[in-house]
């Protein structure tokens, strides 16, 4: 009978380098102290790398760099894996998954149905701060990320530029999905919304944009 320790080896290795996972991945290959005991000798020999409580990767190497950061879409999938949860980029993440900013903050926000947590891998910060369902109805689509970005921005600071920015950003099927979720966003994000999805950024501005001036 093959050992616990090369079926997941073999599991590890079908996923390829990058992977990140942790031991609620194996359910399928032996008991929960079996897998355990198998990532914790793969560990000692090099082969996995531990990231955090439950968590390892099947780290990438670099010739000149060396062993590289794990992806952060990497990091998140395991994460929903291992604690059964749903994680919703908030803040500056979801702008920087937008393209809105550049920047990739060392710090990173997720809203989550879960319990809060806070992670350290690497370099950066990983916050999971639980939320309300209403927050958390459109994790995982293309809305939710939106809606939080723009209420990251904040209201006096989407203009014309962020307008056609997203406008362009997104395509048919992304504005199909805003608009069903429209519902879920604040009255001035569904007021922007209604906006990117009809492409009106000169109407745009001669009404919300008039009266967010006034409003100063």
């Amino acid at each position: 009978m093959q050992p616990v320790v090369d079926k997941v080896l073999k599991i590890i290795r079908g996923h390829g380098l990058g992977w990140v996972f942790s031991p609620a991945n194996f359910q399928i290959v032996g008991t929960r102290s079996a897998v355990e005991s198998a990532l914790r000798r793969l560990k000692k020999e090099g082969i996995i790398r531990h990231l955090a409580r439950g968590l390892y990767d099947y780290p990438r190497k670099d010739p000149d760099l060396g062993i590289l950061a794990p992806s952060l879409n990497e990091i998140i999938k395991a994460l929903e894996a291992r604690d059964a949860v749903r994680l919703q980029p908030s803040g500056a993440y979801a702008a920087n998954l937008l393209g809105l900013t550049n920047q990739v903050p060392m710090r990173l926000v997720f809203l989550t149905d879960g319990p809060e947590r806070k992670l350290r891998i690497g370099k950066r910060t990983i916050l999971l701060r639980h939320t309300t369902p209403k927050n958390m109805a459109t994790a995982g689509r293309v809305s939710g990320t939106v809606i939080h970005a723009l209420r990251w921005l904040g209201k006096n600071n989407v203009d014309e530029n962020t307008i056609s920015f997203l406008a362009n950003r997104l395509d048919a099927e992304d504005k199909v999905q805003l608009l069903t979720d429209i519902h879920y966003a604040p009255a001035w994000i569904a007021e922007v919304i209604r906006v990117i999805t009809s492409e009106r950024e000169a109407q745009w501005m001669d009404s919300y944009g008039n009266r967010q001036s006034k409003d100063v």
